[in-house]
């Protein structure tokens, strides 16, 4: 059973409904979704706790990463944000009047019960979404490196306390070095 995290509901499924949201869904649907239809496929994620389920993109979700080009670097904004209020603000980049693609693939980020429990954030359920991702092709894109620096300062600064991997790192830092996310 797959049920989606506070963290991720308020993450994935806004109040204000911003188009960088999953769209055509209610938070309800996508995970009778997630129960009710296979994945095509599984993939492993950067620990063995952590699993992705990619899907078929059922919505009219677009891509969450943009490439950055001559014609757009432009619009690139910056600034110093939390996910939640219980954590530290980092710097973070994204677009601002660029528009993504529909994506084909919705690929959720599921962390183990165990995992989430350890985290301090038990679910009712085998899995939690903790996240999710919205890509062209049906394989995982870098996680941030930010937030693998997160994960490595442990549970208390909103990370899982895995050690960072310097070549994942050095992978994530090409990818992010040449696509940022994008904002309504």
């Amino acid at each position: 059973m797959i049920v989606l995290t506070p963290f991720a509901r308020t993450r994935l499924f806004p109040r204000d409904r911003r188009g960088n949201a999953i769209q055509d869904c209610t938070a309800e649907a996508f995970e009778l979704h997630l129960n009710d239809h296979q994945p095509l496929k599984v993939l492993d994620g950067y620990a063995p706790f952590c699993k992705l389920h990619v899907h078929a993109n059922w919505t009219s979700t677009r891509c969450h990463a943009v490439p950055i080009t001559d014609e757009n670097r432009h619009r690139l904004r910056s600034g110093y944000e939390a996910r939640s209020s219980e954590e530290l603000p980092v710097l973070v980049r994204w677009f601002e009047g660029v528009e993504a693609p529909v994506a084909r693939y919705i690929m959720p980020i599921l962390y183990s019960r165990e995992q989430l429990a350890k985290e301090g954030a038990p679910v009712d359920g085998d899995w939690g979404v903790v996240g999710c991702l919205y890509t062209m092709e049906p394989e995982e894109i870098p996680m941030a490196p930010i937030t693998m620096m997160r994960n490595a300062l442990g549970v208390e600064e909103g990370g899982s306390g895995v050690p960072l991997d310097r070549k994942a790192y050095r992978r994530s830092v090409a990818f992010w070095e040449s696509h940022a996310n994008w904002r309504p």
